[in-house]
């Protein structure tokens, strides 16, 4: 196989991140894909009731932040294994599509019934500002644990068994990633509601 000049030329470094970039513009991909998959009424309502269960709950029994963090580090976990794991990160980027689908369409049949959010413009901007973090620091997350699986699949066939000190320091940094993303989400929900 061929590969193109810039990928010959690049440092073992900036294929890393060039791999994880690729996976990044996939898994946003699939999850505006999956967003747009039309679902009906009633398993719209049951995924978005699921949701709100599990967040309502974490909220009541201050839990809110280690299940965001076990749920989150389990999947990116999970998109480790070797090449599997990046099959599965795409399947689990595109049913997140999926739960964001099924969330704007509860909302938006309800939102006729619901009074309006009295907030500042000021304050709709820093929720969205810290909304795009959250989704910059999960997607990053998963993206360099479907990217280290093609890594580790290829580095453990060449027998180069160097690559599993690799997997381990970018699943420490990926648990630092998520912790924090899972403390400005908790903050986020319990802010805005």
């Amino acid at each position: 196989m061929d590969y193109p000049s810039f990928w010959k030329s690049a440092s073992m470094r900036r294929k890393r991140i060039y791999s994880i970039i690729f996976m990044f513009v996939i898994a946003v991909s699939l999850t505006l894909f999956g967003s747009l998959v039309p679902l009906s009424p009633q398993f719209a309502k049951e995924i978005n009731d699921s949701i709100n269960q599990t967040r309502t709950q974490g909220l009541e029994n201050g839990t809110l932040i280690p299940s965001i963090i076990l749920n989150n580090f389990g999947l990116c976990l999970a998109m480790f294994i070797p090449l599997a794991g990046a099959v599965l990160g795409l399947f689990i980027m595109f049913n997140t599509g999926l739960a964001f689908s099924a969330a704007f369409q509860v909302q938006s049949t309800t939102v006729a019934s619901t009074p309006p959010l009295d907030i500042t413009p000021t304050t709709a901007v820093i929720a969205l500002s810290v909304f795009g973090l959250v989704f910059l620091l999960e997607y990053v997350s998963y993206s360099i644990g479907m990217a280290e699986s093609i890594w580790l699949f290829r580095r453990l066939r060449q027998r180069k068994w160097g690559e599993l000190k690799n997997t381990a320091i970018l699943i420490g940094i990926v648990a630092v990633l998520l912790i924090v993303g899972a403390v400005v989400e908790t903050w986020l929900i319990s802010t805005i509601g």
